[in-house]
């Protein structure tokens, strides 16, 4: 544990929280992916399925709960509770274009040829691709409320936060994942012209506001 992953949970978790909360408050999941919500259910059960066999902190046992409940509660939200305001008429991108490379990669490149191995590489592939259909919606409608762009933000602060911990655990352990650390690459490059679009969004509204621009 370093202060970069600590960061990078901690921002995983506003991402998600920030996401839930705003279909539970607004009662509508319009300009959200569902499908996006269903990839990230399906790496969470997928990379979490030893809660139960392995014990490795209470932090760890912690995160991998609050990750799977969040997850699932926001599909039921989207796909059940608030169904009627989904705009998935904008939800259009075919998942089979993702689902079958990443399953190729996963019996390919493994570090053991095992249920739980090819599972949790299968999960760091998936998580890599898994926000194209939100990107792929927001390309589509041409527009993103401000809540989904500050839950697309921080779900990218996550993952590059999580590249800074990388570094850092091969330069003080010796540690590296290559498995994690391409896959992670992959995700945040997705997210670099969200970043661009993100802030220059929020300059122009400092302006409009009459605030001092960041320097």
């Amino acid at each position: 544990m370093n202060i970069f992953r600590l960061a990078g949970d901690v921002s995983h978790v506003v991402a998600i929280l920030i996401l839930f909360l705003k279909i539970w408050r607004s009662r509508s999941c319009a300009g959200i992916s569902g499908k996006s919500q269903v990839l990230f259910a399906v790496v969470f059960t997928s990379r979490y399925l030893d809660l139960f066999t392995v014990y490795i902190s209470a932090y760890n046992t912690i995160m991998k709960v609050v990750f799977l409940s969040l997850s699932y509660a926001t599909v039921y939200l989207i796909y059940m509770r608030f169904r009627s305001t989904s705009t998935s008429e904008h939800d259009t991108f075919r998942l089979e274009f993702l689902l079958i490379p990443v399953v190729g990669l996963s019996f390919l490149e493994n570090y053991a040829f095992t249920p739980l191995e090819i599972l949790w590489t299968f999960s760091i592939f998936l998580e890599a691709v898994a926000i194209m259909p939100q990107l792929f919606m927001i390309t589509n409608t041409g527009e993103a409320e401000s809540i989904t762009t500050h839950y697309l933000f921080f779900l990218g602060l996550y993952r590059a936060l999580y590249l800074a911990n990388w570094v850092w655990r091969y330069h003080t352990e010796g540690f590296f994942d290559q498995i994690a650390v391409v896959s992670g690459v992959v995700q945040t490059f997705f997210y670099c012209d969200f970043f661009y679009l993100y802030i220059t969004r929020v300059l122009r509204g400092s302006a409009k506001m009459g605030l001092p621009m960041p320097v």
